[in-house]
């Protein structure tokens, strides 16, 4: 009998009534963790529910105004409001993706508060025309202003810090931006990092002068000196246990001292000894902050955060020269005119006086003003100073957005309080030229670009062809970028998007392009309608496939050669590097960007100049284990990930193989080539299909007990036979120590929550899984589990379990040798054959870290565990984090690193030299910004008869083979570079070798490459695959290798 996924969710929530168990708070009940789950793991509960009563006022909502609302409203602020009188034109339609034609005329505000609004339906968002009064100010909790008139700025910035209002300055001027930041007089920082407090085990606490703590060599402490750390579960200081934070000064990776407090508390180091065990695990302290308003910031701005340490003195260059912006603005009505180099002089000149006056008064100036590269800078800052452009709108919405948050909630440390950022390299040369006919402005949708790269740019973006791999929330914010920028809009150009996945309800959050009713619908295809929507005028073509060999029909040799660049938003390293190796092979350049939480990195990868994405990796994760996992875990994570292991065998592993196993008429056969699971997976099936086969619920219930008392009792009791609690090691040492916990049994308790939680949770998906109907009232449920009766265990004497992974390796590699296949004989005369079982299947449950049913198992399963081994549980919010392997997400970093990208974008396509490229890293939880230029490609040097041949990972030896033979491709090779060929490879199988035969090297020499190429793999060519790729092994005349590139072999 079959039952739907309803009846067995509805069953479950039904019976958990009884154990008094609620997922949240009746605080966090008000966070729709669906829409916010991404963010969460970044905020915190805390945090989103201060973030949840904040009232927001944006003053400028030009293309940098509306990024930054639309992260702010995306995040689930109370309400937004927005003010903008000015009236929408086309200088907006390159940055303002709200906006349209027909918004002409409209004020920008409420030409998009609709399109806002259905940004998140928790969020109050409307507009405000009008004069902006103190009694409107004193409205909001957060005040932002975007490209406002310094004055004006002053004026309201007064206001808010009298009052403390969070006040907030932004400007994008072209290629140049500012933030300025004043949270008042006193503001406190919760949280300065966002990091998790740390947590070690200790190996031993030492002296008293001061005590010296050495943590378990396994992990570093990631301790500061100043930070301050607690204790638990010590043996012989307990009086640390529980204590008040004590302050801690670093002296190693894994080493601390404690200050002492007074005579008394180093009395008690003395008399006391350390014995074992131990956690140490830092407190987090409240950071307080003070700021000065604007008026007095401009005249004395301290330190500023720098953002590009090669650009030293920018920052103080461009405190002056934006002032001198402002008062050019007022002086002649209006901004620079673009590509006007009158208007640019008068600007500079206005700086230099500004700064001599202040020079003159003491005040803060600037040494370096009028130096030609100074100069420069303040001249390309006039005249782009009209333009509003995409990248530099995500860039500053995503640092403001950021901003505001904290502001709201005081989780991460803000500005303080001026920050300064630049891409002057990728203006073209052509900016200082003078050529005012190259930047005027004709009422195009691109005015607001072309005021600041020019006509001639304009027209190489639009001929782009371009490939977006993901259009996830990187993917969105991409698109929305370049539909914005203009990419792709001629005739014979195009943007080709494609993502397999479909949109859930906790990527509304991020990916913007979505809304509520696409959920499930394909990811590439909405996107790709909603930038169409922003810019009809974009060419977008999306498909629903991932990037892999096994859509390189798809994705073909012709469709790589078509595009300009690739663009990756992808959320895995496979696909990178799979990218990396097609771009590689195409010679196209590729923009790669990724985010964690509030950090983000950007990597340009181009051809010939740049190494590629996987020339360098980062070290592997570091694995758990397997001992660890199996007998000795010590902290949430084993726990975890035993239960996701556990999950994964029972409710998909054994369901899937019982399926294989009626549906393949030769599975048994095909167990032969799997030796070392062999007997395993037949046990299994015996299990799955014969002994434990429910026929009942009830019979669901009973497995889920016994599953209750094998693993959280008789096992731990085994365990405690096999290593008594006063074992010792061949050594002396207490078996039980350092990172191994001495295990408690837990003894069933019907009373007991997380106990029933563990039998309800279990039941269900074992009913689920074998189309069980599941419709028990909770009486009835209690009572089957009543009558459900397990056998007192008696551990066994000689049975081994590893106490190292060592051991364990040496205890399977000496398993069931003799008599493996006897064993399999037996096991499969009790397993009915598939023709009796006909029509009869299971339904695998695939393990979802959004789905709660399967979530229950896993925190049911792990905090039992975790009980066992006195390890902190963790509550549902957390082990979705850790079993889910969630990456934590917010949208203000994704929209900053795609601004970013596009810079460098502008950058290639202008064919920049290396030192103009920048690689990014930013955090802005600290803030930190860290940008360096990319690495050159190594070089590889050989000498070919008698001559340096150099070759970077780039290159490649052309062969216009089509049907040549092998014999001919291997003289042609050993002619033209004077070695002896070895071997020739295609991929992983071999063409030819040295060392075959000769009747088979006979046969082959004398075929043609492409024909032997599909004999050898057995698989036909496409007949869209334009190459091969062919390796070479070969010696010179010393027998000396020739390291030589890959060849590419035309086809056709």
């Amino acid at each position: 009998m079959s039952v739907s996924n309803g009846d067995i969710s509805k069953t479950a929530d039904g019976l958990r009534t009884l154990v008094n168990v609620t997922e949240n708070t009746a605080d966090a009940s008000k966070i729709d963790e669906g829409l916010y789950s991404r963010q969460l793991y970044v905020m915190g509960r805390e945090a989103q529910l201060k973030m949840g009563s904040a009232r927001i006022l944006i003053i400028g909502l030009d293309g940098i105004g509306v990024e930054i609302a639309k992260n702010i409203i995306l995040a689930g602020v109370k309400s937004v409001t927005v003010h903008d009188d000015i009236k929408a034109s086309s200088m907006d339609l390159a940055a303002q993706f709200y906006l349209n034609k027909e918004s002409f005329g409209v004020s920008r505000a409420y030409a998009c508060v609709n399109k806002l609004a259905e940004l998140n339906p928790y969020v109050k968002v409307d507009a405000h025309s009008g004069e902006i009064t103190e009694e409107v100010l004193s409205q909001y909790h957060v005040v932002i202003l975007v490209n406002v008139d310094l004055k004006k700025a002053c004026r309201i910035n007064e206001f808010c810090h009298a009052n403390s209002i969070a006040f907030l300055s932004t400007e994008g001027r072209g290629v140049f931006g500012s933030v300025f930041c004043d949270f008042g007089d006193t503001f406190t920082v919760t949280d300065k990092d966002g990091k998790q407090p740390s947590s070690c085990m200790i190996s031993s606490i030492l002296g008293s002068d001061p005590p010296l703590v050495t943590v378990n060599d396994d992990e570093r402490h990631q301790l500061e000196t100043g930070d301050y750390v607690t204790f638990r579960e010590i043996v012989g200081l307990d009086f640390l246990n529980a204590c008040e934070p004590r302050k801690v000064t670093v002296t190693g990776p894994f080493t601390f001292t404690l200050d002492i407090l007074d005579e008394k508390d180093k009395e008690r180091f003395v008399s006391s000894s350390y014995v074992r065990g131990g956690y140490v695990t830092q407190v987090k302290h409240p950071v307080l902050m003070n700021f000065n308003q604007l008026t007095k910031a401009l005249q004395s701005p301290g330190e500023f955060l720098i953002t590009d340490f090669a650009k030293l003195n920018r920052s103080e260059l461009l405190h002056i020269g934006f002032q001198a912006l402002h008062a050019f603005e007022e002086t002649y009505k209006k901004l620079p005119e673009p590509g006007n180099l009158q208007d640019a002089e008068a600007m500079y000149s206005i700086a230099v006086a500004m700064n001599s006056q202040a020079m003159q008064e003491k005040r803060f100036s600037v040494e370096h003003l009028e130096t030609t590269e100074s100069k420069k800078v303040l001249v390309a800052l006039a005249l782009g100073a009209r333009g509003v452009i995409s990248p530099m709108a995500a860039f500053l919405g995503g640092i403001v957005g950021q901003e505001a948050l904290k502001a709201c909630s005081g989780k991460f440390t803000p500005i303080h309080q001026f920050l300064y950022f630049d891409a002057v390299e990728s203006l073209p040369e052509e900016t200082y030229s003078g050529d005012a006919s190259n930047y005027l402005l004709d009422g195009s949708r691109y005015d607001g670009q072309i005021a600041v790269f020019g006509h001639a740019m304009q027209k190489r973006l639009q001929n782009l062809n371009m490939f977006l791999v993901g259009a996830g929330a990187i993917g969105c914010e991409m698109l929305k970028n370049w539909a914005m920028m203009g990419l792709s809009t001629s005739d014979s150009a195009t943007i080709h998007v494609t993502d397999m996945d479909t949109i859930e309800k906790s990527n509304l959050n991020r990916q913007f392009l979505f809304r509520s009713k696409d959920v499930q619908q394909p990811k590439a295809q909405v996107a790709g309608m909603a930038v169409k929507v922003m810019n009809p005028e974009i060419n977008v073509k999306t498909h629903i496939a991932r990037v892999g060999p096994e859509t390189e029909d798809l994705f073909s040799d012709e469709f790589f050669e078509s595009l300009s660049g690739v663009c990756t938003a992808l959320d895995n390293v496979q696909a990178r590097l799979y990218m990396d190796q097609r771009c590689l092979f195409y010679e196209l350049p590729m923009l790669e960007s990724g985010t964690l939480g509030t950090q983000a990195n950007t990597q340009i990868v181009v051809p010939h100049k740049t190494e590629n994405y996987g020339a360098s990796r980062d070290p592997p994760e570091k694995s758990i284990p397997i001992c660890t996992l199996k007998n000795f875990p010590n902290a949430i994570e084993h726990t975890l990930q035993w239960a996701r292991d556990w999950f994964e065998g029972e409710f998909n592993q054994s369901a899937v193989n019982a399926n294989q196993y009626l549906d393949v008429s030769d599975y048994v056969k095909q167990l032969d080539a799997q030796q070392n699971t062999k007997l395993e997976t037949l046990e299994g099936l015996r299990s799955t299909l014969v002994t434990d086969r429910p026929k009942c619920f009830e019979d669901c219930i009973s497995w889920a007990r016994f599953k209750f008392a094998e693993m959280f009792t008789n096992q731990i009791k085994q365990l405690l036979h096999n290593f008594p609690l006063d074992q010792l090691t061949t050594g002396g040492a207490p078996f039980w120590s350092g990172t191994k916990r001495p295990p408690t049994p837990i003894e069933f308790d019907i009373n007991e929550p997380l106990h029933l939680d563990f039998i309800i949770s279990v039941a269900t998906s074992r009913a689920k899984m074998y189309g069980v109907k599941a419709d028990f009232a909770a009486p009835q449920f209690i009572e089957a589990l009543s009558q459900v009766h397990v056998p007192q265990f008696v551990p066994r004497d000689g049975l081994k379990i590893a106490a190292s992974d060592a051991e364990l390796n040496d205890e399977n590699n000496g398993r069931r040798s003799g008599d493996l296949d006897e064993q399999c004989q037996s096991i499969l005369q009790d397993i009915p054959q598939p023709a009796s079982l006909d029509g009869y299947r299971l339904a695998p449950i695939d393990f979802d870290k959004d789905d709660d049913d399967h979530m229950r198992v896993i925190v049911a399963t792990s905090n039992l565990r975790a009980r066992c081994y006195r390890i902190p549980e963790a509550d549902m919010y957390k082990s979705r984090l850790i079993a889910g392997k969630i990456i934590p997400a917010i949208a203000t970093t994704t929209a900053l690193v795609t601004g970013l990208v596009c810079f460098e974008l502008y950058k290639i396509i202008q064919a920049k030299p290396l030192e103009a490229y920048k690689n990014g890293f930013i955090n802005l939880a600290l803030p930190l910004f860290a940008f360096s230029e990319p690495v050159a490609p190594k070089t590889n040097i050989t000498r070919v008869k008698g001559n340096e041949y150099k070759w970077t990972s780039w290159d490649r030896i052309e062969f216009d083979g089509k049907n040549t033979t092998l014999k001919e491709f291997i003289q042609h090779f050993e002619s033209e570079y004077g070695a002896e060929v070895t071997m020739v490879s295609y991929g992983v199988t071999i063409l030819y070798a040295m060392y075959s035969a000769k009747s088979r090297s006979s046969e082959r020499m004398s075929s043609p490459v492409p024909k032997l190429a599909e004999i050898v793999t057995k698989k036909k060519l496409s007949p869209k695959q334009k190459y091969l790729i062919l390796e070479i092994c070969a010696t010179d005349a010393d027998g000396e290798d020739v390291d030589l590139p890959y060849i590419r072999y035309r086809l056709k």
